[in-house]
């Protein structure tokens, strides 16, 4: 069984809401065929805690825009791997160093992958290149 078009239709939304928020590597999994309880998972990366929490942040708020209630929330705390559960669709939001250690993607390989439009696959998974300002910090975030 596939996931649903209700549930493409959300991770979609949730991939636009993370890469507008400059989220990394994010891809959307139909894990419908393993899991009775969810039929996508969303798996997006930031760069550092806050960035971490602001992807959270923009996708609640891109989902519950659209009519959908955020069932569960686990992470935000410490916004190094923050899960957030709609029912239908999981989002996880992971800090680099997290997504590369925990390899989701690995443990989910047999799972089809779920086309995203250009505008929702984030980043290349290298960082920005950023002018910095007098005090070190990036001018352009």
């Amino acid at each position: 069984m596939a996931a649903t078009d209700h549930a493409i239709d959300l991770a979609v939304a949730a991939a636009r809401a993370a890469s507008d928020k400059k989220a990394q590597e994010i891809i959307a999994l139909d894990v419908s065929d393993h899991l009775v309880l969810t039929d996508a998972f969303v798996i997006a990366s930031g760069n550092n805690e806050r960035q971490v929490s602001a992807i959270v942040d923009s996708v609640e708020e891109a989902l519950h825009k659209l009519g959908n209630k955020l069932i569960r929330r686990e992470g935000k705390g410490d916004a190094r791997w923050v899960l957030l559960d709609f029912g239908d669709i999981v989002v996880h939001v992971q800090h680099q160093e997290d997504r590369a250690f925990y390899a989701l993607e690995k443990l989910w390989a047999d799972c089809p992958v779920i086309e995203l439009p250009e505008d929702a696959r984030g980043g290349d998974g290298t960082a920005e290149e950023y002018e910095l300002d007098e005090f070190g910090f990036p001018k352009n975030l």
